[in-house]
């Protein structure tokens, strides 16, 4: 498979991972913990194959995680970049997003875990080199050091505002606590731009609906 493939070149049939909260974006890396039976099994095969993972969200975040709940519609395929096994028998591997699909259906359990057939023409330029996103950069990174503050979280603020445009949309995105629901939002984002302006809406109205609380720090 070439480095950025066409939609046409991709996989017909896709493991998928579902996991509430945890969002993978085009060249963003996602690092997961592997250790799940049917998730080692997983892992196995994509790394024997074309080492492409999809990750989507259950879209309904009370069902339990130990079952097949239902999953989002869309969601991101990542390979596999990095790979190390720990002592344990877990996989520590790094995801690097390539690009978003729709699940047209869903195939029979492989070795316990779920697999999907991918439609990726929707998304066929997620695998384009992106042009720099037009946001205000000013307006988020004021609201960015607000959202820090408030969740305790740390920062190298000369580091974060030197990093591109797309990369600082992309880190921010995956990493802060956001509701799974917002993390589906702003995967589907249909570009960079409205995923910047989403973005920007999202850290500010985290931080006009969420008081400082006076118990200390949130964890």
């Amino acid at each position: 498979m070439s480095e950025r493939p066409g939609v046409t070149a991709l996989c017909d049939t896709l493991p998928i991972f579902p996991l509430t909260g945890v969002l993978l974006l085009p060249r963003g890396r996602l690092p997961l913990n592997i250790f799940e039976p049917r998730y080692l099994a997983m892992t196995r095969d994509a790394l024997g194959g074309d080492r492409l993972i999809g990750m989507v969200q259950p879209s309904d975040p009370n069902q339990p995680a130990s079952g097949n709940p239902p999953v989002y519609a869309t969601g991101c395929a990542g390979r596999i970049t990095s790979f190390s096994e720990t002592d344990d028998g877990r996989y520590l591997i790094t995801l690097t997003g390539l690009c978003r699909f729709r699940i047209r259906d869903e195939l029979p359990l492989s070795s316990g875990y779920r697999r999907v057939v991918p439609r990726w023409d929707e998304f066929a330029n997620d695998l384009r080199n992106p042009r720099d996103p037009a946001f205000d950069r000013e307006r988020l990174m004021r609201a960015l050091r607000a959202y820090f503050d408030r969740h305790q979280i740390k920062a190298e603020w000369d580091a974060v505002s030197s990093v591109p445009g797309e990369q600082l949309i992309t880190s921010i995105a995956m990493v802060c606590p956001f509701e799974p629901s917002e993390k589906q939002a702003l995967l589907e984002a249909p570009n960079l731009d409205e995923r910047a302006q989403l973005l920007t809406t999202i850290v500010e109205m985290a931080i006009m609906d969420r008081p400082s609380e006076s118990g200390g720090a949130r964890h």
